[in-house]
């Protein structure tokens, strides 16, 4: 097949997009695929301009805004690729923005183009928080409190308990994402945040980070991140080899891993997901589960947490990008 990567983009997730591509690329050559790499906010790349572009590593902090801002000037970041014209399809390594937030899959879709993942609804549901614990409730699937914009921040953190997670509607990686534990330290951490639009606030739960991905129909393996108890998964923390440990299979009792498998699934189904996604959970100290969040284009770099997952049961990352793209041309 003839397949464009699509990739980079202008979102705060830009290097992450770059770093899952890098691998995907590969895997889809030694597939026997002819691949095209798409930067969507520069166009396709020539062989040197790979070898610049798809060698680079994530740094540990988002791009400087300003940098992005020139990448944006264009409105790239809105236009579908006239590089895609004449593909078999497209396979989406972009995070974040208008990649990720279900637009930029509209227009696939009304080009009538085949793409990875999942369909405009599922993905601007899952983009945006609210809307996701809403559903995940709807589902019966515990998520923890939250309040969103415009309810004045301190009347939410007083109702929440601190410390309390302050972070955009509509951002991944954590960015922009802070726990406030001091009253005096909330009105910056909203304006922190604010800088990327609506805010939610969130009662935080200590314990352990688990994760679980979703293949087709079928919940991978559970995996634990080794963090801090009383922190979070940070930008520097996910995209740094070696940072924290990862456990695939995490070790939990066998209930506490059929239980986030059985909810990741539901998650998926309830927000129209379809293809591949990750759900992230919280297992607090009286081990009880919590959803926390749900990606509907997770991370597949050479570290990330999908494809660990998938390891986990015996698939490999060549083997994750086949089926993928197979549950797409579906």
């Amino acid at each position: 097949m003839r397949i464009a990567v699509l990739f980079g983009g202008s979102s705060e997730e830009r290097d992450v997009s770059i770093a899952s591509a890098a691998p995907v690329v590969r895997a889809l050559r030694g597939l026997g695929h002819e691949v095209l790499a798409v930067d969507t906010a520069s166009g396709a790349l020539d062989a040197a301009a790979e070898e610049r572009v798809l060698t680079g590593a994530v740094g540990v902090a988002p791009p400087e805004s300003t940098a992005l801002a020139r990448l944006a000037g264009a409105g790239s970041a809105l236009r579908l690729p006239a590089d895609v014209a004449g593909v078999d399809l497209v396979f989406l390594a972009l995070h974040g923005g208008s990649g990720e937030n279900g637009e930029l899959q509209a227009l696939l879709q009304l080009a009538g183009v085949p793409y990875t993942g999942s369909g405009p609804l599922g993905s601007g549901l899952a983009m945006d928080k609210e809307l996701t614990k809403r559903v995940l409730l709807q589902a019966e699937v515990r998520t923890p409190d939250w309040f969103l914009d415009p309810l004045e921040p301190g009347a939410a953190a007083a109702e929440l308990g601190l410390p309390v997670v302050v972070k955009p509607n509509a951002q991944g990686s954590t960015v922009g994402l802070s726990i406030v534990r001091d009253p005096d330290e909330l009105e910056a951490a909203v304006a922190k945040a604010g800088v990327f639009g609506p805010v939610l606030l969130e009662r935080f739960v200590p314990g352990r980070e688990l994760t679980v991905g979703v293949l087709g129909d079928e919940a991978l393996a559970v995996g634990e991140i080794a963090v801090d108890p009383e922190a979070a998964f940070t930008y520097g923390d996910k995209y740094q080899p070696g940072a924290v440990a990862e456990t695939f299979p995490a070790d939990v009792p066998a209930e506490v891993a059929a239980e986030a498998r059985a909810a990741a699934l539901t998650a998926h189904r309830a927000l129209r997901l379809s293809g591949y996604s990750r759900t992230d959970f919280r297992l607090d100290r009286d081990g009880v589960l919590w959803t926390i969040e749900v990606n509907s284009l997770p991370g597949l770099t050479a570290t990330s947490l999908l494809p660990q997952s998938a390891a986990a049961v015996g698939i490999g990352y060549a083997e994750l990008c086949r089926r993928i793209c197979e549950l797409a041309l579906r």
